[in-house]
């Protein structure tokens, strides 16, 4: 426990505690704690609840404490805290397993009944805080990180062939609950499991939205789609202010966090902290958007930090930030997060950030190919889109014991998109997005990245509500303008139209995408290096062939192919997995 409680350190940097049942009891908590709600000793965690018998762990924001307080105190509950872990515990008290049906918020959590030996855990809708888990015959390890499950040791490290194939299919996108490894899985979001004394355990999943037009807004059009979205961002951005410390925003210069500071400011937030991030240029492409971030800044009167990473600084940040991975990220910008973070962490403990906008309102150009097609059409269309390879372009990357023998990636895709609950091609498209894919690259990058450097992120764009209400929009006000039409119109009443009409610009982090010098060669250091000839994952002429062009093989999506591979390696050997 102290090893693994130690591992989440960065993430709790102000404090930790533990709690077992007795010696040799059947269960043990500990926890880092990042004090953000009721700084006091009070809110410290492993929390006890005596009159209940009940102990709990808890990571991440219920946003809507403080109604759900009043509404317990007044249904009998004392409270001792001002914290929203106590609120946890109470709700538990109150409505047992469907307390996480009164949550707002992000949240992974574990509670012990005392009374009962039951163990409950639970992440949150869109799983934005992560849960990993390590199982054998009698014994359960959970933790907020996969490193620190390898940190306590007897974890099974053996390669899982069909997440190394989804790793290679989906820019290394590896769905719950699998992970690359066979021993470690992920709780997948929505979802609780319960596991009793005698061992025996259950799953279910405790929320989906529909992504079919409700009879309800048949008369709705563009202009209350608008207003709709308008109110519920506004609510989103209000929610994740509460703290007992400052809140500060992530300011890329993009649409979707320039709409965050912007709506934060209607809500009558004065002198708000914001902070963008600017590399070094690499093969002719920039890197920094601070011309648009700058105009937002000034228009809005935060107070704004520019970041600017020189190139010497970048590759030192390499590997502590894969080191800070729970599993292998390899967009570019993980990187630029980490060290945005470091400096960040600097000034505040709270940011927004504007993750998920793409996702759920559509803005990404393989989205509108999926306009009109039958439902029957949707599989080869989105494999032509978003793969990075087809099962034939792994098997060419793979050696043979490694190789997963079926197509594994296109049979989980076909299992998503054909599945009912979708009203259309797009519909079921961005259901997968929203509900896999950015629960395993962009929210768990935001969320590693960030506490790592004990800094909390919150994304509003993944607000509860918000998502439900953009499940039944039709989807001709998300493709409108180009990819997420109604948040444009939304951003037309309080944006300049420069930063709304400017073309989509991504994180740059060029010197990841051009893979030369010094990083070039990281890369070929950990592909060559001898735990990888020993763990021999791929075929060394496609290695060998990569390295000669290193910047030749890209994916449909332009990620590198030659960085996919070193990423996964370098990540391998950064936690010790033999």
């Amino acid at each position: 426990m102290e090893r693994m409680s130690g591992a989440l350190r960065r993430r709790g940097p102000d404090g930790g505690g533990a709690w077992s049942e007795g010696p040799g009891g059947p269960v043990a908590l500990a926890h880092r704690r990042l004090s953000i709600i009721d700084l006091s000793e009070r809110g410290a965690q492993p929390m006890v609840d005596e009159d209940g018998g009940l102990v709990a762990v808890f990571n991440g924001c219920v946003y809507n404490y403080r109604p759900l307080r009043d509404e317990l105190a007044a249904a009998g509950h004392r409270f001792t805290s001002t914290s929203d872990t106590e609120v946890l515990l109470k709700a538990y008290r109150q409505w047992g397993e469907d307390f996480v049906d009164h949550l707002v918020g992000m949240f992974a959590v574990a509670i012990v009944d005392r009374r009962t030996g039951r163990l409950v855990l639970a992440r949150d809708r869109l799983g934005i805080k992560p849960l990993y888990l390590a199982e054998t015959p009698g014994r359960l390890r959970f933790a907020s990180s996969l490193p620190a499950l390898l940190r306590a040791g007897d974890v099974d490290t053996d390669i899982d062939p069909v997440a190394l194939h989804h790793y290679l299919t989906w820019h290394a996108v590896v769905p719950a609950p699998r992970t690359l490894l066979r021993g470690v899985r992920k709780l997948p979001p929505a979802t609780v499991r319960v596991v009793e004394a005698d061992g025996r355990s259950r799953e279910r999943r405790y929320w989906q939205p529909e992504y079919t037009r409700d009879p309800a807004h048949a008369a709705m059009g563009a202009d209350e789609w608008r207003e709709a979205v308008h109110d519920a961002l506004r609510t989103a951005v209000e929610r994740r202010l509460v703290a007992d410390v400052p809140v500060g925003v992530l300011l890329s210069g993009g649409l979707d966090s320039s709409l965050i500071v912007a709506l934060l400011a209607e809500a009558g937030q004065h002198g708000l902290r914001t902070f963008s991030i600017g590399f070094e240029e690499a093969g002719g492409e920039r890197g920094d958007e601070f011309q648009w971030s700058d105009i937002v800044a000034e228009r809005f009167g935060t107070a704004h930090h520019r970041i600017h990473i020189g190139g010497d600084r970048l590759l030192p940040a390499l590997d502590d930030a894969v080191t800070a991975m729970s599993e292998p990220m390899v967009s570019h910008d993980a990187v630029a997060f980490f060290l945005l973070s470091q400096e960040v962490s600097r000034h505040v403990k709270v940011v927004q950030s504007g993750q998920g906008a793409d996702e759920v309102f559509a803005g990404y150009h393989w989205y509108p190919p999926l306009a009109g097609l039958d439902r029957g059409e949707t599989v080869d269309a989105y494999a032509r889109a978003f793969f990075d390879r087809d099962h034939a372009g792994v098997a060419g990357v793979v050696n043979p014991e490694h190789l997963c023998d079926h197509d594994a990636s296109r049979e989980f895709a076909a299992a998503h998109l054909t599945a009912p609950g979708a009203e259309t091609a797009l519909d079921a498209a961005l259901r997968l997005d929203t509900h896999v894919m950015l629960v395993d690259d962009p929210v768990k990058r935001l969320d590693n990245m960030t506490m790592a450097w004990g800094l909390e992120a919150r994304v509003p764009f993944l607000d509860t509500d918000l998502v439900q209400l953009a499940a039944r929009m039709p989807p001709e006000h998300k493709l409108a303008s180009g990819g997420k039409g109604v948040l444009k119109d939304v951003a037309r009443t309080v944006l300049p139209a420069e930063v709304i009409d400017r073309p989509k610009g991504y994180f740059p982090v060029p010197a990841l995408k051009f893979l030369r010098g010094p990083v070039l060669e990281r890369v070929r250091e950990a592909l060559t290096a001898p735990q990888a000839k020993q763990r021999a994952l791929f075929r060394p002429s496609y290695v060998d062939d990569l390295l000669a062009r290193p910047n030749e093989e890209l994916t449909p999506l332009r990620g590198n192919k030659l960085w996919q591979l070193g990423l996964l390696e370098m990540w391998l050997q950064a936690q010790d997995v033999r």
